[in-house]
């Protein structure tokens, strides 16, 4: 099969609050939406926001539990210079800054930040991964050496 990302699911404790996060303190566009789910269009992938009962539901899985989730979800940017601008952008919006601007040993620098439901998204220029001026990532360098 080949390797396509077209949507990517995340459950919402709180819908409406997530939806309004990601819409009015990101400035994200609605691409579509109802009273169960969102849609955003991210750089060739939609971001959907379900809400954890009808996702779990859908899954057929139990809906409760917390902690941990085992994913982060990662923009990627082409330069410190706007890792800076969108970490001061969303710390003066008072989004929970997790991990503040890091420089890893292999390049780049990132910052984290979590969303009003503990999801954690990473802002990273990443000297290893190409990204177009519409910020669509293009690929990854080999890293087998480090």
């Amino acid at each position: 099969m080949e390797q396509r990302l077209s949507v990517l699911m995340l459950a919402a404790d709180n819908l409406p609050a997530l939806r309004d996060f990601y819409n009015h303190t990101l400035g994200w566009k609605i691409e579509a939406t109802n009273r169960e789910i969102v849609f955003f269009k991210l750089n060739g992938i939609l971001l959907g926001l379900f809400g954890r009962k009808n996702l779990a539901k859908f899954n057929n899985r139990d809906p409760e539990g917390s902690g941990f989730r085992p994913f982060n979800m990662a923009l990627m940017v082409n330069s410190r210079a706007e890792v800076e601008s969108i970490c001061s952008e969303l710390s003066g919006k008072g989004v929970e800054i997790v991990q503040g601007i890091t420089e890893p040993a292999f390049g780049g620098s990132y910052f984290l930040f979590a969303d009003p439901e503990g999801n954690i998204w990473e802002i990273s220029n990443n000297p290893f991964i190409s990204v177009d001026q519409s910020g669509n990532v293009l690929g990854h360098e080999p890293i087998d050496h480090l």
